[in-house]
């Protein structure tokens, strides 16, 4: 891999939380002569231990337990780590100062020369960013699938390895604090409410979002979803190729839906033809979201044949109305990964048959009335847990019928008891799982383990 030059030698250097990004980043730095601080509100007990004697055995200085303001105000440079708000007191006093603060993603990028693949979007992204990475390896591109979806991209400095491409996910909070990041290639895939406890409004978030193509220009690919109502009047100024895809046939579309394949002009001037009945993953979302993929494939001169059998043959990851099992003709769906509404309304909308819902979690500010309207002839009952179960309430009022659970493991039972044969037991919870859980993938396993006692009893 070849490296960008950014002098970091002899440079103070404050890593702000100590989470999987916070440890790459300072593994990196620390190995090419930083004077690295990490800085983080736990203490060593809560921190993972392996993290922890890693950098301490690369000279790292830990300040835990708080922050102290001397190590903001005295540093050279401030790396944040994503789950770190970027409007903490501390750090607006620094950018006062004039001290150049970035995150992990932007770090990163001013390291790797490898081209890069960015994908974000409210809904979708990790299940895109993994299809791309395996339609890279089917094609015989070396490939680094990495960011918010799991493994950082200073690993992938950090381990000096060489890839054709690097596919990121990127999320809103790391893009919060992007400057020079430019992919070559940039996914949009749709932009709806979500982490309104964190943002002051929508707009806000929005403008987040829309960062990732802030700094393209000419001989670069912006693709957006032109069923999105704020992509779709989307126009960059900045010189970067637009390529727009939807389900419907629409002038300056790339590829649309028609006749049951999604249909996209080839190399050779001819249309290819994608079907969508033989994909992996269910739903006209993924029909949508897919279409970002082969728009990929296209830009990257990948054989049309390769990327159908990627389509075919992708199933989608955990978590994302993952089928786990059935029980006298009840089957269970796991899609905790459904941490906002309109993710849970897209499950809802995929499944053909009647479904008992079980959602709640830790409220973010978002209103559920859509969610509502999108159950209505769908959701013969639901199962309501969490902070959010009484807000959720609510909004179901009169619409679907709903009784509270005191945990996930009883909702699951209880949603059971509520299913007829050939009906669903649905977890698509639209909030997030810090009310209970560690995180939507521990949300999901508490799901499935109760599920397969019900299917194996």
């Amino acid at each position: 891999m070849t490296v960008k030059r950014l002098d970091t030698k002899g440079k103070k250097v404050l890593v702000v939380g100590l989470g999987i990004s916070g440890y790459w980043a300072s593994r990196w730095l620390a190995t090419h002569g930083a004077e690295v601080t990490v800085t983080d509100s736990r203490s060593r007990e809560e921190l993972n231990r392996t993290f922890y004697e890693e950098l301490a055995g690369k000279s790292v200085t830990f300040e835990l337990g708080g922050h102290r303001e001397k190590s903001f105000r005295e540093a050279d440079m401030i790396i944040l780590s994503p789950g770190v708000p970027h409007t903490m007191p501390l750090l607006q006093e620094a950018r006062v100062k004039g001290i150049p603060i970035m995150g992990e993603l932007e770090l990163a990028s001013r390291i790797i020369s490898t081209p890069m693949i960015a994908v974000t979007g409210t809904n979708g992204k990790s299940s895109v960013t993994a299809c791309l990475g395996s339609l890279l390896q089917m094609a015989g591109l070396p490939v680094y699938v990495g960011g918010n979806i799991g493994t950082p991209l200073m690993a992938y400095a950090s381990e000096e390895m060489n890839a054709a491409y690097v596919v990121v996910e990127v999320s809103s909070f790391q893009l919060d604090t992007v400057e020079t990041f430019s992919p070559y290639i940039a996914i949009i895939l749709n932009i709806s409410p979500d982490h309104l406890d964190r943002y002051q409004d929508f707009e806000a978030y929005a403008r987040a979002k829309k960062k990732i193509f802030a700094r393209q220009g000419p001989g670069q690919y912006l693709i957006v979803n032109n069923e999105d109502e704020i992509l779709a009047g989307l126009s960059p100024e900045n010189g970067v190729s637009v390529l727009r895809y939807g389900l419907e046939q629409r002038e300056g579309q790339a590829t649309f839906v028609a006749d049951g394949a999604i249909q996209a002009p080839g190399h050779s001037g001819k249309m290819e033809y994608y079907p969508t009945s033989s994909f992996g993953m269910p739903g006209d979302h993924n029909v949508l979201n897919l279409q970002a993929v082969i728009l990929v494939g296209h830009i990257l001169n990948i054989a049309p044949g390769v990327i159908k059998r990627t389509l075919n043959e992708f199933k989608g990851l955990p978590h994302r109305l993952e089928r786990v099992g059935e029980k006298d003709g009840v089957v269970f769906y796991n899609d905790s990964k459904a941490t906002n509404v309109d993710a849970a309304a897209g499950a809802i909308e995929s499944l053909s048959c009647p479904i008992v819902l079980i959602a709640g979690g830790k409220h973010k500010g978002l209103r559920f009335e859509k969610l509502a309207a999108v159950s209505a002839g769908r959701v013969k009952g639901a199962v309501l847990i969490g902070e959010a179960a009484e807000e959720l309430g609510k909004a179901f009022e009169g619409i679907v019928p709903y009784q509270p659970a005191d945990g996930l493991e009883e909702a699951v039972h209880l949603a059971f008891s509520l299913a007829d044969r050939g009906d669903a037991v649905l977890l698509s919870p639209a909030c997030s799982s810090f009310d209970q859980f560690n995180d939507y993938k521990h949300r999901g396993d508490v799901f499935r383990k109760a599920a397969e006692q019900i299917i194996h009893e």
